[in-house]
């Protein structure tokens, strides 16, 4: 058998774990349109899971189960392996440099803050877009002090999923200023 060798009584085939049988252009083809279609779609469909932006979540499933592949001999060699997790790093890092470059383009980026209540009135049209449960506003704002809706000045489920609340203080209306409160 060409290209093998015994190490510590194994036998490894050195051709098949490092030559390629895929085209590395083809590969890179592949990572970039996936990781590409999985960013516009998450992007576009649903707000940002918890601390992570859609695009380090991506990262992170994209990478396991490209080194997952390459681990399990899904491909031929180490090298497409490799090459797949480079890709999606590479892209990783273009839209974060894109974002952080031309600021007028972080809105595609990241979703910017959108206002669930405004003067102590639920913008219904707003939480049926993103799904918020009026149980799960009223949450954040009995955990910010206020007994009712009519208590809060502003309240925004901001881009990373987490609902920002903008309670009035006790006689805001004598001058005073809300204080704002993120949860």
């Amino acid at each position: 058998m060409m290209g093998c060798c015994m190490i510590w009584g194994f036998s490894i085939d050195w051709k098949t774990a490092f030559v390629p049988t895929i085209h590395l252009a083809e590969i890179f083809l592949r990572g970039s349109l996936i990781y590409l279609a999985l960013f516009f779609a998450l992007r576009f469909l649903r707000r940002q899971a918890g601390g992570l932006s859609i695009a380090d979540l991506l990262v992170v499933v994209l990478v396991a189960d490209a080194a997952q592949n390459a681990m399990a001999s899904e491909y031929k060699s180490i090298t497409e392996g490799l090459l797949l997790v480079a890709t999606i790093m590479f892209w990783d890092f273009v839209i974060d440099w894109f974002g952080h470059r031309f600021p007028r383009w972080e809105w595609l980026i990241r979703p910017g803050p959108l206002p669930l209540v405004k003067d102590g009135r639920v913008l219904w049209r707003n939480m049926r877009r993103e799904m918020v449960t009026e149980e799960e506003l009223m949450s954040q704002v009995r955990q910010q002090g206020a007994k009712d809706i009519t208590q809060v000045k502003e309240a925004y489920l901001e881009g990373d999923g987490r609902i920002s609340v903008i309670v009035n203080e006790a006689g805001a209306g004598n001058g005073q200023t809300p204080r704002k409160l993120l949860t």
